[in-house]
């Protein structure tokens, strides 16, 4: 099991309760009460460590290696899910991932950025970051969904777009900026959902929706803590400070009218109770497609190019 640096205490707490319930092991009652007490000691102290994480620790959490990826939530909220690949101009880019799945009998197109566990799978997935032919599938497959009156889910995951030589080379920027203005002229419901890390136009080419959620312990901003460090300090040493600078949690986010709302997760983070998770995105999602269906297309559209239109507008 994987431990971030602010769960280790917790996890001697745990470690010690495990200890003390082996000792009494049913033999004696006076044991009972030190386990019922440590047990609510080990509650509280979670309560109040992961309700009161910093920037940088959330950014820790989002990258936590056991966390839930989009594959994980689309097989678990859909039945007969049917993954569609290539861009039709370049190749298949296994960073980004899409297809058709029904949820509780609707079909849904759901596309999102897939990393890997394993040394072999994040090398195929290409640790989440997707190339030009990446956000030219994403889209390919939201055309057809638009084609087919279906509505979109896209869920967000990446340190960032590729940055290779070869990427740029390809399109990179075009790519994304041309997902940016199709998204917005989609006759069908987006429902974007930052299920991880969501760093800069990586994570906007599949980012423009009706709605936009995060997950509790997730981040989004234009640049990642490291290389805004990297670029105002000239090293990684104020990543920490950076994050607190950025604002990039759910709860800035929120603050700021940049996303719709916030999904909580389970105590200790979404790789501790994977089911609970993807039922609560799963709730988000059909919750929030049952509002936008009753919306005409053009009131859609008008709504969503209005909404990020008056993002960063302010009067003094």
């Amino acid at each position: 099991m994987h431990l971030l640096d602010f769960e280790k205490p917790i996890a001697e707490l745990e470690a010690k309760l495990q200890d003390m319930k082996k000792l009494a092991d049913g033999k004696d009652s006076s044991f009972d009460v030190a386990i019922k007490s440590l047990d609510k000691k080990i509650i509280d102290f979670k309560k109040e460590t992961y309700g009161n994480l910093t920037g940088w620790q959330r950014v820790m959490l989002s990258r936590h290696p056991d966390r839930p990826y989009t594959l994980d939530y689309i097989y678990e909220i859909t039945t007969d899910f049917i993954e569609l690949f290539g861009d039709r101009s370049m190749g298949d880019d296994k960073a980004m991932v899409g297809g058709l799945g029904s949820i509780e009998g609707k079909t849904f197109m759901l596309i999102g950025q897939q990393k890997g566990r394993s040394t072999k799978q994040r090398q195929k997935r290409n640790f989440g970051m997707a190339n030009p032919e990446g956000y030219r599938k994403a889209l390919r497959l939201m055309r057809m969904a638009e084609k087919f009156n279906k509505p979109i889910v896209t869920f967000i995951d990446t340190p960032g777009a590729f940055p290779g030589l070869e990427a740029e080379e390809r399109g990179q920027g075009e790519a994304i900026a041309r997902n940016l203005k199709e998204m917005f002229m989609i006759k069908v419901p987006i429902i974007t959902i930052i299920i991880g890390e969501g760093a800069s136009g990586g994570a906007l080419g599949i980012g423009i929706g009706d709605r936009v959620f995060m997950l509790e312990n997730t981040w989004y901003s234009v640049i990642s803590p490291e290389s805004c460090s990297s670029i105002l300090w000239r090293n990684w040493d104020f990543k920490e400070q950076a994050a607190e600078e950025l604002k990039l949690t759910a709860k800035d986010m929120k603050n700021q009218s940049l996303i719709d709302g916030i999904i909580d997760e389970p105590l200790g983070g979404a790789h501790t109770d994977v089911k609970l998770i993807t039922q609560a995105v799963k709730k988000v999602i059909l919750d929030t497609y049952n509002e936008l269906s009753l919306l005409p297309s053009k009131e859609l559209i008008q709504k969503r190019i209005h909404k990020f239109c008056d993002m960063g507008v302010f009067s003094e």
